[in-house]
């Protein structure tokens, strides 16, 4: 059983996405998922610090064409949040149990932050399921071509976030700050509207739920090692889309191209991080074509 919500903005007919919200057991983890729209599957996996609703404003455009998957992947928002299995290649068996559980042999996989290396490695491994792949600012592991990102080194966060513990202790009671410097730094400055930014924060606020969602940033070694075992295994052989904004860019698309046969990369200008709440309609005018595409 689920529950149906009301969330985005209108779409071309002028109606809001209905959104069913399911609990589905993959692998004995509870995932709690957002359903919307009928039509080939298109299936949304967000990152740090998001859960489903990361995709508010593009869910109603989307779900007028396509059947809408947008879990919280584990460790985050309504989701279990096991010890272990925040590596890479668990989320994309995680992501790949949701589609069989929904009956889904065919799907586009959109994955952006902590969900694009779960996003790449399913579409490595299943190139019979995932038809179409979209990857957003985020880094393919160690894979040479993000020099010029990391030529600082990586983001502060990043260290903050793997000390087993820190953030959870150094954070208690702080979660919606953090949360809050994240979003307004994820759009430039303009923020996110204030029922989307509550939902966000109440779900970081509850118990274990900073340690859930910081899992992918302690498994980084592993999913660094499945990323690169997986490139010298084969090529990405689905058609793919990167789309890089402040502050990845081009880091990913240069990563990616050598591995990949159909490889199409667009910059976003004047964009944040958080590309599907900043700049939405931009977003759309990219992925509803490369969805609707043939082959």
């Amino acid at each position: 059983m689920g529950t149906t919500d009301t969330t985005g903005p209108a779409d071309a007919t002028g109606a809001a996405a209905d959104v069913e919200l399911r609990r589905v057991t993959v692998g004995g983890v509870g995932l709690n998922v957002a359903l919307a729209g009928r039509g080939p599957a298109v299936l949304l996996l967000h990152g740090f610090p998001h859960t489903w609703r990361l995709w508010t404003d593009v869910l109603a455009p989307l779900a007028g064409r396509h059947r809408v998957i947008a879990p919280d992947l584990r460790g985050f928002g309504d989701s279990d949040r096991p010890a272990d299995g925040y590596d890479a290649g668990t989320l994309a068996a995680d992501a790949e149990g949701l589609l069989a559980a929904l009956g889904v042999t065919s799907a586009a996989v959109v994955g952006i932050d902590a969900g694009t290396p779960p996003a790449f490695l399913l579409a490595m491994r299943r190139p019979g399921l995932v038809r179409r792949v979209v990857l957003m600012e985020s880094l393919l592991g160690s894979l040479p071509g993000a020099g010029d990102f990391l030529a600082a080194g990586p983001p502060w966060w990043f260290g903050f976030h793997r000390e087993p513990g820190l953030a959870e202790s150094v954070l208690a009671g702080n979660e919606a700050a953090y949360v809050d410097w994240f979003l307004d730094r994820g759009t430039l400055g303009r923020g996110v509207r204030q029922e989307v930014r509550d939902a966000i924060v109440a779900a970081y606020a509850r118990p274990g739920a900073l340690r859930g969602a910081l899992g992918s940033y302690r498994a980084l070694p592993d999913s660094d090692r499945q990323i690169r075992a997986a490139v010298a295994a084969g090529r990405l052989a689905v058609p793919a889309l990167t789309i890089g904004a402040a502050p990845v860019g081009r880091a990913l698309e240069r990563q990616l191209r050598p591995h990949a046969d159909r490889l199409t990369g667009h910059v976003l200008e004047d964009c944040g991080h958080i590309i599907p709440l900043d700049r939405p309609a931009a977003l759309l005018d990219l992925l509803l074509p490369f969805l609707a595409a043939a082959g």
